[in-house]
């Protein structure tokens, strides 16, 4: 029991921590359109090194700050993250925690599918088509950026689960 406990105040760190630093330090970055999302690359990792259940815990939580804080309605988000985060759950078992690839090409995946999705109930139904120019200009941009974080964020997570495992 204390160990769980130890894992979810953990987690609830880590997903402040990453929270702030997306809405504050990243999100008056010079090209404040585009913003690497830590949030899902913390969901993103959970969700692979811990599995279905945890990753969709996390992107809940992640989501949940999203839609309180920058959001009309309760809800999108944390639906979009928690999809996302137990979508992720499902490689857990099929790969070594240290590679760094698998990570990689899932958060270029999920990158591209949470911009799209947030495209198409943003813009796409209020009749705004221009795809092409925000895939361009918004979605590749902050893909680049989600991912080369990645490379780096991603090892600090598997020490951070590997410590949290070891203390289970």
């Amino acid at each position: 029991m204390k160990h769980k406990l130890k894992r979810i105040i953990t987690l609830a760190i880590l997903i402040v921590i990453n929270f702030v630093l997306q809405s504050t330090v990243f999100g008056f970055h010079s090209l404040s359109v585009i913003t690497p999302n830590l949030l899902l690359i913390l969901t993103m990792s959970f969700g692979l090194m811990r599995g279905r259940k945890e990753g969709l815990l996390v992107g809940a939580c992640s989501g949940l700050l999203v839609d309180i804080f920058f959001s009309s309605i309760l809800g999108p988000y944390m639906l979009l993250y928690m999809f996302i985060g137990y979508i992720n759950g499902f490689f857990h078992k099929n790969y070594m925690i240290e590679d760094v690839l698998l990570p990689l090409i899932v958060i270029i995946v999920d990158d591209f599918l949470f911009n799209t999705i947030i495209y198409i109930v943003s813009f796409l139904l209020k009749n705004k088509t221009n795809y092409g120019v925000y895939l361009l200009h918004v979605i590749l941009p902050e893909i680049l950026c989600t991912a080369l974080l990645t490379v780096i964020i991603y090892k600090l997570y598997v020490k951070i689960n590997k410590r949290l495992k070891e203390d289970e």
